[in-house]
């Protein structure tokens, strides 16, 4: 692919100090993590657990004894709390911290046939049903976990008796001194065969919940499915708050006893339509816990690092830089799957892919074989990327915070109803600007008032409450530009301030891109780049198969390089080196190259009017480029311009 020619933009050296009191605010633990899982089965595991986390320099350690999300455990949790407990102080005199997994909605029974009393034998109305009456109980072979002759249930988070219960081991959980509660898939049951349709659930206690809230009755009242009955959209409503709600009383319960630990809920829906029906959105849930851990799996995307297509590593990093934009300063971590035994592609490789990826976009990294949450692909793979990752932490967990950004608006309404058109919008704006590798900036409902970029873009966002549009009109009216694809639910008077594109560019990119990835050059959305307003005072250049992010950090402007030249997923998981990148600056800089898995060097630059060119060393998998600015804050930096 021919190398594209782009700009940037860089605060002078007064604003980027401006910026760094907030950008070094303290970070807890959950911003530093290095993670990998152990099962908390036996007497005197944890001591081994502890150290063989030291020996492969994992910092984070999951353990797994599930209090809640087993029957016996959840009637009688004393043994696995003085298991959680010896893993907590083991931990702490390691200097290390865990956090300790437990079923969200789930309620597994072992040797269930053979057994009197089971989840589902003795509390029948506390399961999850469809509109039909069928209860959510499952049994050995539905899922990977279920054994055969278990019982598997879902529970209604509005069942009463089962909560109080619940929350009382939440509350003893944090009384064993352990870090943080992982709360693994808190959801309505819809991603089991044949649930996928049952916007669940419709049992007499949620039923009863609905009807308090709205009036309504969710079996008579509502038409299933259909988007633009006003009452279906209230049920979408009621159930995403109801897991927000769940999780914020865990939250609650759990700092009632400990104020130091942590919530971290895992959820597999990032910003598409499965997050409608499971009802688990992370956009609600990140104000409500201290982190997410993101089984994600970027709708239909393959989420196994050895076999993605191109396309699927850059959605991902829409995906992920969504979640860090959602977060709000709070830790994203990412448990994904590298390897599942193919024979053609090197796991090692498929390992380094994956954390590279996660660690560009300010994740957390966390890998594990095939679809299990302990072990790892390759020990001593994990060993040499955890231990490089822990050298230079500052360089990827500290706050980035913007400069001069092209903001791109995610509407959490417009995705709930009418995911299938927003987010391919979103995806295809997104991609566009790492591609031409100008910093940009996701922005919320929560974060608009607060956006100092220059333009934002709405991609085919058709919902938007009086709030939002007041905030959008007052960006408008201090200078702000706004650009609108597709639908245009702002309501404001024709405005050289408000650019109409009524064909939608991040559509129609997004479909050039799943025809033919390599062939699609961003020059095909050259009339929607040409409205961007930005004042350029950097200049990257790179090939459009890398993806890019700028931010400032610790007060200094870096650039985030994520290579997937030539990856093809099943077949090659080694990437053409990027040799033709490169950064155009002002006088008065320094600059720093970071290579994935390598060690710091500065680079030269060549002299020329007005401006130094810095040559990127090969960039093999990804790389990190920061600049020091040379001078006192009084000279800022000269800027200079480049066309696209």
């Amino acid at each position: 692919m021919k190398r594209m020619v782009v700009t940037t933009m860089l605060l002078g050296l007064a604003a980027l100090q401006t910026g760094s009191s907030a950008q070094t605010r303290k970070q807890n633990w959950t911003h530093l993590v290095r993670i990998a899982a152990w099962g908390l089965h036996r007497p005197g595991d944890a001591e081994r657990i502890v150290r063989e986390a030291r020996e492969s320099h994992v910092f984070g350690i999951e353990v797994d004894n599930d209090v809640t999300g087993r029957y016996e455990s959840f009637l009688d949790a004393s043994e696995k709390l003085k298991a959680i407990r010896d893993v907590a102080d083991a931990t702490h005199r390691a200097g290390n911290r865990a956090f300790v997994y437990i079923a969200g909605t789930e309620c597994i029974t072992a040797n269930a046939e053979n057994t009197p009393h089971t989840m589902g034998k003795d509390h029948p109305g506390w399961l999850q049903r469809k509109i039909t009456g069928e209860p959510a109980t499952f049994g050995g072979g539905t899922a990977f976990w279920i054994r055969k002759g278990d019982e598997d249930v879902w529970i209604t988070p509005y069942a009463t008796e089962w909560r109080k219960i619940y929350m009382e081991r939440v509350r003893q959980i944090a009384a064993t001194g352990i870090d943080g509660i992982y709360v693994d898939i808190p959801y309505w049951m819809t991603h089991f065969d044949g649930w996928e349709d049952s916007w669940a659930s419709f049992d007499d206690y949620t039923v009863a919940a609905f009807r308090k809230q709205t009036g309504l009755d969710a079996k008579k009242d509502l038409k299933l499915g259909s988007f633009s009955d006003p009452n279906f959209r209230k049920w979408i409503e009621f159930r995403i708050q109801t897991f927000a709600d769940f999780m914020a009383e865990i939250d609650r319960t759990a700092k009632s006893v400990n104020p130091e630990i942590k919530t971290i809920p895992e959820i597999y829906p990032g910003i598409e339509e499965e997050a409608v029906r499971v009802g688990a959105d992370v956009y609600s849930l990140y104000p409500v816990v201290d982190a997410i851990a993101h089984e994600y799996e970027f709708g239909s995307g393959d989420h196994m690092a050895s076999s993605r297509t191109l396309l699927d590593w850059f959605r991902y990093q829409v995906g992920m830089q969504s979640f860090r934009a959602f977060a709000d300063g709070k830790a994203t971590w990412i448990l994904n799957y590298s390897w599942d035994g193919d024979p053609k592609v090197d796991k090692r490789e498929s390992m380094q892919n994956l954390a590279m990826s996660q660690i560009m976009a300010g994740a957390n990294f966390w890998d594990a074989p095939g679809h299990t949450m302990a072990g790892s692909n390759d020990l001593p793979t994990r060993r040499e990327i955890f231990a490089w990752i822990a050298k230079y932490e500052e360089t990827f967990f500290h706050p980035r915070m913007p400069m001069h950004p092209i903001g791109v608006y995610f509407s959490p309404s417009t995705r709930n109803l009418f995911a299938n058109e927003f987010i391919p919008s979103y995806q295809g704006v997104l991609i566009l600007l790492m591609q031409k590798h100008l910093e940009y900036q996701i922005v919320t409902p929560r974060t608009a008032a607060d956006f100092k970029g220059e333009t934002l873009v709405l991609p085919d966002v058709q919902l938007l409450s009086e709030n939002e549009r007041n905030t959008l009109r007052a960006f408008v009216e201090r200078g702000g530009k706004l650009i609108v694809t597709g639908h245009d639910a702002i309501q404001l008077p024709p405005s050289s301030r408000v650019v109409r594109l009524s064909e939608c560019p991040g559509k129609s990119y997004m479909r050039a891109l799943n025809r033919d990835f390599s062939g699609t050059s961003p020059a095909l959305a050259q009339e929607f780049l040409s409205n961007l307003q930005t004042t350029a005072v950097l200049t990257v250049e790179a090939s459009p198969s890398v993806a890019t992010h700028i931010a400032s950090v610790d007060g200094l402007p870096y650039i985030f390089f994520a290579n997937f030249k030539g990856l093809v997923g099943g077949k090659n998981p080694v990437q053409s080196p990027e040799t033709n990148a490169r950064i155009v600056v002002t006088r008065f800089a320094r600059v720093y190259f970071l290579p994935f898995l390598g060690d710091v060097e500065e680079l030269k630059g060549t002299s020329g009017k007005k401006k130094i060119t810095f040559l990127v060393p090969p960039i093999n998998k990804g790389a990190v480029v920061w600049l020091k600015v040379n001078g006192c804050a009084t000279h800022g930096l000269d800027v200079i311009s480049a066309s696209p």
